[in-house]
């Protein structure tokens, strides 16, 4: 990958945060702010002595949430990512497994020209590894226990390069801050379920409807797009953090077999990851597109097309290992 293209990616990611933090602070002002507009218009034409909605209460409280929201991403994201999948930080190694990861991390780190990432072990039997981080100066790199029992220090060291490579590229800062959306609107979603499986209700009042007056249409109409938002957006939000992921692990490929000069000992490990069925579940859902497969195991990352550009995580892993091998041979034939 050429210097240039590193920068390009760099900043597409730059700007591609940005517009995820104004969209997910726009869309929080529309459930305040929208919902504000339904109870306005379903009250505006109450008798006097009924509640009028005039103040934008609503609208301010969850803009603000949104806004602490997004601060507790940038700062604590990465903290609250690993804290969910378990992870332990090697401070002292526990073995020669763990030795060596910390020897290839810095290995790497050396290759990237990078700073050294901070080590974590995930207590998960099944084979993965995921970055994140918001800045390569603030950057982790965890990897499962299956991980480590499974692959010999070559294929350790194209997975952590791999890494690496999400890292350099800035993937951390968007794909970290995702993970924290994803996370807070699944909860406000989650709350509106409780909300209305409680019994909640949103009305303009009866005293209207018992003097004979029918209900706003226009606000009748309003609320029912704030319900759909709200409904859809765990699912959008999600869908989301899978595309994303989904183009940027060939490049990380790509970038790791450079800086490692050995496509194919990522291409075996590759091989490893998928030959175990099992799901590693000690990843959250909404940090599944962190990782370096596809912890959930879902056969829409083994098809390509439009629909699972969309719908995966993953590319496929037999064509990823197949890029993989084709470098590999240019780099034997360059070297021949």
């Amino acid at each position: 990958m050429t210097g240039t293209n590193l920068w390009d990616q760099q900043a597409s990611n730059r700007r591609k945060s940005a517009l995820l933090v104004a969209g997910f602070v726009l869309f929080f002002a529309w459930d305040g702010f929208g919902g504000d507009l339904a109870f306005w218009l379903a009250t505006k034409d109450l008798p006097p002595r009924e509640y009028h909605h005039t103040i934008p209460w609503l609208g301010l409280l969850i803009t603000s949430l949104a806004g602490g929201m997004v601060w507790f991403a940038w700062a604590k994201g990465p903290d609250r990512v690993l804290w969910a999948a378990g992870a332990r930080e090697v401070v002292e190694p526990r073995g020669l497994e763990e030795q060596q990861l910390v020897n290839v991390g810095e290995e790497m780190a050396i290759s990237a020209r990078l700073p050294k990432p901070r080590i974590w072990i995930v207590p998960d039997p099944d084979p993965n590894a995921f970055a994140t981080g918001i800045d390569a100066a603030h950057s982790h790199i965890a990897v499962t226990e299956g991980l480590l029992h499974a692959l010999e220090r070559d294929e350790l060291q194209g997975v952590v390069a791999h890494e690496f490579a999400h890292i350099r590229n800035l993937d951390i800062r968007l794909m970290t801050l995702l993970a924290a959306i994803v996370g807070a609107v699944a909860l406000m979603s989650d709350g509106l379920g409780r909300f209305f499986r409680g019994g909640g209700r949103i009305s303009g009042g009866g005293s209207s409807r018992s003097e004979g007056k029918g209900g706003n249409p226009l606000a009748l109409i309003v609320l029912v797009l704030w319900i759909i938002t709200l409904i859809l957006a765990p699912i959008v939000t999600r869908l989301l953090a899978m595309a994303v992921s989904r183009k940027r692990e060939y490049l990380a490929d790509a970038t790791g077999a450079e800086l490692t000069r050995n496509p194919g000992a990522l291409a075996s490990a590759l091989q490893k990851l998928d030959a175990h069925a099992a799901p590693t579940r000690a990843i959250a859902k909404g940090a599944a597109h962190l990782c370096i497969v596809d912890p959930l195991e879902r056969r829409i990352n083994d098809r390509e097309g439009a629909l699972a550009n969309f719908l995966g995580s993953h590319p496929p892993i037999s064509q990823r290992i197949t890029r993989l091998n084709g470098m590999a041979y240019m780099f034997a034939k360059k070297e021949g």
